[in-house]
């Protein structure tokens, strides 16, 4: 028996007004796999991502996570959602709060734990990112990279099934994309189920367990990074990797 999807995505339409962004995405997820998923600006990579927790609603088609279809009218939206993390381009940190009560924020309020448990959780969490000897400062105080991992641990700290990256490394200064994606990486060898949207080629194909491609709102290919980067089929893709190998040089 091959295992259940976490996430399963079938016939996904998206549209504002005229505007078709998604056009019948099907795609699966499986327990520990990194998707990474590449494409040009405006290929309907951020909005897929968004209708996976209903930060967008989609205009048709399932999103179905862990088993339970989340388009349901009658879904606890909020429920599911503390399954599933979600990392932002931009960090959306409140400035107020020290780093230990931004990851800490939501074990308290969404699951109502005792301050002295969500401080020793999210310390955890901050341990896991690198971080636990800045739990004390606020984010102004931290690089763009150490505010990023702050948004990862927020994210991990729930314990979730799923964490969506929406191109978690673009409003980063070059020097800080490291740390945080080698965090990514960490979080994948300790079995974390990771859907990402990237530009950074390098890390889709050196640690993603499968590479998508999207462009004009449709799945044109997806495959082994070696495949898809190496020998990929389809000429859209071609076209995009030569631009992207054309900029890295």
């Amino acid at each position: 028996m091959s295992p259940s999807p976490i996430l399963e995505l079938v016939g996904l339409h998206k549209a504002y007004g005229s505007l078709s962004v998604l056009r019948g995405i099907d795609l699966r997820v499986y327990p520990g796999e990194m998707v990474c998923v590449i494409g040009p600006s405006g290929s309907g990579k951020s909005s897929m991502l968004r209708c996976c927790n209903r930060l967008e609603e989609s205009t048709g088609g399932q999103v179905v996570v862990d088993g339970t279809d989340i388009t349901r009218p009658d879904v606890d939206i909020n429920a599911v959602r503390q399954h599933i993390g979600m990392v932002f381009q931009s960090f959306n940190l409140y400035p107020h709060l020290s780093v230990l009560d931004n990851v800490g924020l939501a074990l308290r309020k969404v699951q109502g734990k005792s301050r002295s448990e969500a401080d020793t959780l999210a310390l955890a969490a901050l341990e896991r990112v690198g971080l636990a000897d800045k739990a004390k400062s606020h984010p102004a105080q931290l690089s763009g990279g150490q505010q990023q991992r702050v948004g990862i641990a927020r994210a991990i700290v729930l314990n979730p099934k799923l964490i969506l990256f929406d191109e978690p490394t673009s409003a980063l200064d070059p020097e800080t994309v490291g740390e945080v994606l080698k965090v990514m990486r960490q979080l994948r060898e300790a079995g974390m189920t990771m859907l990402v949207v990237t530009h950074e080629m390098g890390f889709a194909r050196a640690a993603a367990d499968r590479v998508i491609f999207m462009d004009g709102g449709v799945i044109v290919e997806q495959g082994a990074p070696a495949d898809v980067f190496g020998a990929p089929q389809h000429e859209r893709t071609r076209a995009f990797l030569s631009r992207y190998h054309g900029a890295a040089h």
